[in-house]
């Protein structure tokens, strides 16, 4: 490194010489005037010499801050991105049944229903198609939502991270921690990424689910799906419903992170709770946490989510008949938007319509939420990743 000496020696000598031709000389001597103009200018050439030797040791910092991930790191990264995808798979094929359940009582035609409720709609599911029927759909549920569920994990820990950088610097406080509305800021950006990255495979989960039995034309799989989708509606039609998923998506999954990390911390903080000696948090007060954060964002959000199922089955040309209501229309109620299928959803079925499906997915979500978020702390103390959620 450069010695302040060095600097001082080199400006003087600098600041002695003449200055160009067709310059003026008004201001003093030789290339002294141009020297007080600079910025680096602080009180005579002591001063500016120290400031360019602070300069110089602030650049060889930041140079050195500036490091390629190390293998560590990298299997890190991946430890995580596997224990979010292990947290997304056990959550939701725990609760597949009822999630089907939730998506036939969203989409089925009000004109002539299938379903008058979830017990009655279970019934018929086994009745018809066994035990299988409660999982349809669940393979390519699964095959969304293990990307979908480590991404989000792992997208929430690196936007707190920047998040919570920027919030300090801002504030002055190098100890400032995450308030709960950047948490909520935090989640709706990893919840905005993981559904726009695997938003096609829920919108054809979303029609295998759908269809049954006596379905006039049925996928015979997920790669069946997307190649008819493709051929018949364009590419496009694999993003319908796509807007009011991530205007949902913000409450929904900024919520759940939010309400998960501020209950944990005001837990953790709170003198009659705190577990003895510094410990974590026991997995029942985790799944309740998490039950908790599952039930605000759910209940929050579930409009939109029925108006993106809604906007998923238009233009399907070989409809369900649960769609379809038997046969009584040739397709579903076509909308032109997510406005437009608000406006006739209120119209022809009333406020209410907008939550239909709410008790099934009430059930669900709030073991499916717990579920996600304790299996993705164990399978990181597991893998022994030192980076947790709260950190």
């Amino acid at each position: 490194m450069v010695s302040q000496t060095d600097v001082t020696s080199r400006f003087n000598k600098f600041a002695d010489q003449d200055p160009p031709e067709g310059s003026s000389q008004g201001m003093g001597q030789g290339n002294t005037a141009y020297c007080q103009n600079s910025p680096l200018y602080v009180d005579g050439k002591d001063g500016a010499a120290a400031t360019l030797v602070t300069l110089a040791q602030e650049a060889k910092l930041a140079t050195e801050e500036v490091k390629v991930p190390s293998s560590n790191a990298i299997l890190s990264i991946c430890k995580s991105l596997i224990a979010g995808g292990v947290a997304g798979g056990v959550s939701r094929t725990a609760v597949a049944p009822l999630e089907r359940m939730k998506i036939l009582l969203q989409v089925q035609n009000p004109f002539n229903p299938k379903y008058s409720g979830t017990i009655q709609g279970l019934k018929s599911i086994w009745g018809s198609e066994g035990i299988r029927g409660f999982f349809k759909g669940n393979g390519t549920n699964c095959a969304r939502i293990i990307p979908n569920s480590a991404v989000k994990f792992f997208a929430y820990e690196e936007a707190s991270k920047s998040i919570l950088w920027a919030y300090r610097k801002e504030s002055g406080q190098p100890d400032a921690e995450l308030t709960p509305v950047l948490r909520l800021g935090a989640g709706a950006c990893a919840g905005i990424i993981a559904m726009s990255a695997t938003y096609p495979m829920d919108m054809v989960r979303g029609r295998l689910t759908v269809q049954t039995q006596d379905s006039p034309y049925r996928y015979k799989g997920m790669y069946h799906a997307f190649r008819t989708i493709i051929q018949e509606e364009g590419a496009r039609a694999l993003y319908k419903g796509w807007l009011p998923s991530v205007i949902g998506v913000v409450p929904y999954v900024g919520l759940n992170f939010a309400v998960y990390e501020s209950l944990k911390d005001w837990i953790l903080k709170h003198p009659h709770w705190q577990p003895d000696d510094g410990a974590d948090l026991a997995v029942l007060t985790k799944l309740g946490c998490g039950a908790a954060a599952g039930t605000v964002g759910q209940t929050v959000a579930y409009p939109l989510d029925v108006i993106r199922r809604r906007l998923q089955m238009v233009g399907w040309k070989s409809a369900s008949p649960i769609v379809t209501a038997d046969g009584q229309v040739k397709q579903p109620m076509q909308y032109t938007g997510m406005v437009d299928a608000f406006r006739k959803t209120v119209k022809y079925e009333g406020v209410g319509a907008l939550y239909k499906g709410l008790v099934p997915n009430s059930v669900k979500v709030v073991p499916s939420i717990a579920l996600a978020f304790v299996t993705y702390e164990l399978m990181k103390d597991l893998m022994g990743v030192e980076m947790r959620i709260s950190d």
